[in-house]
């Protein structure tokens, strides 16, 4: 297992990561989170080398992709970086990538009863929305808790003590996340625990992906 103690902060700078081989030639993955080797639980950046492509396979709790760069495809279409995708519980594809991607992967994370398919261009303006202070936000997935956004983050935007029931995701995007135990550029993932408190701020323009309410409710007997 890696990273799945999740009453614990975890970041993680994927820039610093090696690539390791998937089974498939042409495959790449930095694991960030993964309770299996080959099943179950995993949060991961791939990468497909330009032509390359996997295997068709279903996600029983289903999968759920971010592209970051490049263009990924499957069998319903191509989908550029920006896209964000939710395939449902029970779902199945052949993706493959003619000139390369690079994506933030989860699998096996759904709950069992959500089973909304999702395709959005997060790189479209007019679907974003003004937020709390100056933030811009773009509402991706909400089911049962879990709320699934893109985050832009003015330069000069400071919060104070934020947490999260069931937890937070971050995956930063571009510019530099900040709080008062670090800094945080763009490729790095974090994830915080439940009620976790911290005060976030960005001194530049900062883009993130994030995800709250959808981690294990800890025990607390």
């Amino acid at each position: 297992m890696l990273n799945m103690q999740f009453d614990q902060r975890v970041i993680i700078d994927t820039n610093a990561q090696d690539w390791q081989p998937s089974p498939i030639e042409g495959v790449l993955r930095k694991p960030l989170a993964r309770e299996e080797d080959e099943r179950g639980h995993a949060t991961s950046i791939v990468k497909y080398a330009p032509k390359s492509e996997f295997r068709r396979h279903e996600h029983p709790l289903g999968e759920e992709i971010l592209v970051l760069d490049g263009v990924f495809s499957d069998e319903n279409g191509d989908y550029p970086a920006g896209t964000y995708i939710r395939n449902p519980p029970g779902s199945s594809h052949a993706p493959f990538s003619l000139v390369g991607c690079t994506l933030l992967v989860k699998l096996h994370q759904f709950s069992s009863h959500d089973f909304h398919q999702i395709r959005i261009n997060t790189r479209d303006e007019t679907q974003w929305i003004d937020g709390q202070g100056r933030l811009r936000i773009l509402p991706l997935h909400e089911f049962n808790g879990e709320q699934v956004a893109m985050i832009q983050w003015p330069a000069g935007q400071h919060f104070f003590s934020i947490s999260h029931f069931c937890g937070e995701e971050v995956f930063v995007i571009s510019g530099e996340y900040r709080d008062e135990f670090g800094k945080y550029p763009a490729g790095v993932w974090m994830r915080t625990p439940h009620m976790f408190e911290y005060n976030p701020f960005a001194e530049e323009d900062t883009l993130l992906w994030v995800k709250v309410g959808h981690l294990p409710y800890p025990n607390l007997a």
